[in-house]
């Protein structure tokens, strides 16, 4: 990270602020700038407040006034992820902050905090902690470890943030927050980060130095690729008959979208995308052959399969890109990793490629159009033919013929993709919906497809969705969730009423947990715990679906409702939801029935261990096809 520029003309003089105070001057000072244009760091800060915020922070914000724009929310998780949204949809180059009481205010931290670090997205989270003094302790909500005075439930955040410090003393801020600000700053390093504010230091005053409050500039650099590292990677590429790119999320990151149309476009070599880096080329690029891996096309799928090179870029490869260690068969299959860390660029023993993206594409690019190289025609006509075979699968699962019959999960898509521009976003994290949107949508621009699939978060949805939205104003933006995710985290339904924020909320209605469901079938665990429905004489869970009214429940939060009960009031009510200017709900029950077309199956396998003895017939089953898929399971050396 080069140093951050400080403006001139300060002096020596100081001012006597609380630490909270200090702090907020300063994060309202802080700069970060890529490509020659500047972004606010801090935009704005989230708080729920209680006995350890309100005196300190609490007070500070009061101070600051619109220096700080304040956002007030419902949950302490869902805070977080409303910032996680927020700073994705702003290119990691602006964030928000989250504060917090001490207790379970801090700890409910945790989730949204795990998020964060696993996508790369900076958020700042300031909890409440106990007195550093202890004039009374224990205090009220403290949690007593015997073996150590110097723990909190804050120590929870240790591992799950990129920086953590606890500022037991006014002065020690300033270190902390500038290392804080570093990394929130840095493209390799960013995540969550946690400065712990015991409640009494936040309100001691102390004599701040004005230099701390000057504005600072902190450059989010694009670093270029070594020289020798470039000229493996060339070597590499053109030694390739069968090459293929997987974009990850750090094509997004890097704002490297157009660099790797023009590198595909020039080369010929085809696209994959994981879940994070779908969008990273329009979906009628004649390079962009769909999502890869578990949740991927079938011809992402193949060509992965046969390819003899894997070009990462951006990505950590997690288990669903790499089908669980089963992808990638070719015996003489290599690696070339461009990313920005080094740790994730030397997985699966690859030639690394340490660089931003768009800098290391560009540079790759280049050295490559010096040779003229392209793949060979005959490659470039057989993921061609694959790809329009995979579009007819999908117009095929899109398809609806009958106005009046109740819409699949996949048709519910088809609708929106009739409706969509490229302005539209999607958010989604978790259930069944992400497999079929990774599968199926088709992706109009880079920003479109917001799936939060590294921590798969459950409630992830409704506040990202008022965190992009703040972000992206003007633009429609929509939550799809199940009515497990909804149930998971309403709450900021109330939010996105208070601000105004025109969100468009979609639920589906299927009555329980339909992807773990299926998952628990084909492992032999027979749907135990994932139906919405009575308990029975017998003791299961196969009575009538739960009386539960979720259309209701939202109305009740404030948000206008239109119900949707077939395929015709559906494609109606989100053509009206695309158009309002408040938050608005869209609720529809899908079609479950396996005699409706719906999307195709998993086209690659995913490791999730089965019972090695049992005496039920579906685990015995289920372990024996285990046993055949872990058979072609491989470690990349």
């Amino acid at each position: 990270m080069t140093p951050p520029r400080r403006a001139s003309g300060t002096t020596a003089s100081t001012r006597r602020l609380t630490t909270a105070q200090a702090l907020i001057a300063f994060l309202a000072r802080q700069y970060t700038e890529r490509d020659g244009r500047r972004h606010r760091l801090i935009g704005a800060t989230w708080g729920i407040f209680g006995h350890g915020n309100v005196a300190g922070v609490g007070q500070a914000l009061v101070e600051a006034g619109p220096a700080m724009p304040y956002l007030q929310g419902r949950s302490e998780q869902a805070m977080v992820h409303a910032a996680v949204g927020y700073a994705r949809q702003s290119g990691r180059l602006s964030a928000h902050a989250v504060t917090t009481s001490i207790g379970p205010g801090a700890t409910n931290l945790v989730t949204g905090a795990a998020l964060a670090t696993v996508n790369h997205l900076p958020v700042l989270l300031l909890p409440g902690d106990t007195f550093a003094t202890r004039p009374a302790d224990p205090v009220l909500q403290q949690i007593e470890v015997p073996h150590s005075g110097d723990v909190s439930v804050n120590d929870c955040l240790r591992p799950v943030s990129r920086y953590f410090d606890r500022i037991t003393r006014p002065e020690a801020l300033i270190p902390a927050a500038l290392q804080a600000m570093r990394t929130l700053a840095d493209p390799a390093e960013t995540g969550a980060v946690t400065l712990a504010l015991p409640q009494d230091v936040q309100a001691e005053a102390y004599d701040w130095p004005a230099e701390f409050f000057a504005p600072r500039v902190w450059n989010v650099r694009r670093q270029a690729p070594d020289p020798h590292e470039l000229d493996q990677a060339v070597r590499a590429v053109r030694a390739a008959r069968r090459p293929l790119i997987v974009a990850g999320g750090g094509v997004h990151h890097s704002a490297a979208e157009e660099a790797l149309a023009a590198f595909a476009a020039a080369t010929r070599i085809p696209v994959a995308s994981t879940q994070a880096g779908k969008g990273s080329l329009r979906h009628d690029h004649p390079a962009d052959v769909g999502g890869i891996g578990h949740t991927g096309t079938a011809t992402a799928d193949a060509l992965a399969r046969d390819a003899d090179l894997v070009i990462g870029i951006g990505t950590r490869y997690t288990d669903f890109t790499t089908a669980s260690a089963t992808l990638f068969a070719d015996p003489a299959v290599r690696f070339l990793n461009l990313n920005i860390t080094g740790f994730d660029a030397h997985k699966l023993s690859a030639l690394p490629l340490v660089a931003d993206a768009r800098t290391a594409i560009g540079a790759l690019g280049e050295a490559l159009g010096a040779h003229g190289h392209r793949v060979d025609p005959a490659y470039e006509s057989e993921y061609t033919d694959a790809k329009g075979h995979w579009e007819r699968r999908v117009d095929a699962a899109f398809s609806t013929t009958d106005p009046d019959a109740r819409p699949t999960q996949a048709q519910v898509l088809g609708l929106l993709d009739e409706l969509v521009t490229e302005d539209d976003i999607l958010i989604n994290a978790a259930g069944s919906l992400p497999g079929d949107l990774h599968k199926l949508w088709r992706a109009r621009s880079p920003q479109q497809y917001h799936v939060e699939y590294g921590y798969s978060c459950m409630g992830y949805e409704i506040p990202a969705a008022l965190g992009v939205q703040l972000a992206a104003p003007g633009r429609p933006v929509w939550a799809l969730v199940g009515d497990g995710t909804y149930l998971m985290n309403p709450t900021e339904i109330v939010t996105a009423v208070q601000e105004g924020l025109p969100v468009k909320l979609v639920i589906l209605q299927n009555h329980g947990y339909a992807s773990i469901g299926g998952l628990s079938e084909s492992v032999g665990a027979e749907r135990l715990g994932t139906a919405y429905r009575h308990r029975t004489a017998e003791g299961d869970f196969t009575g009538a679906p739960l009386p539960v009214d979720l259309a209701a429940n939202a109305a009740s939060l404030g948000m206008r409702v239109l119900r949707a009960a077939s395929v015709g009031e559906l494609r109606r009510a989100l053509a009206k939801a695309r158009g309002a200017g408040r938050p608005t709900c869209v609720y529809v029950e899908t079609e479950t029935a396996d005699t409706v077309s719906g999307p195709p199956p998993a086209q690659a396998w995913w490791d999730v261990p089965v019972a090695e003895t049992a005496t039920r017939p579906s685990a015995v089953e289920a372990r024996k096809e285990y046993d055949r898929q872990i058979a072609a399971r491989r470690r990349h050396l």
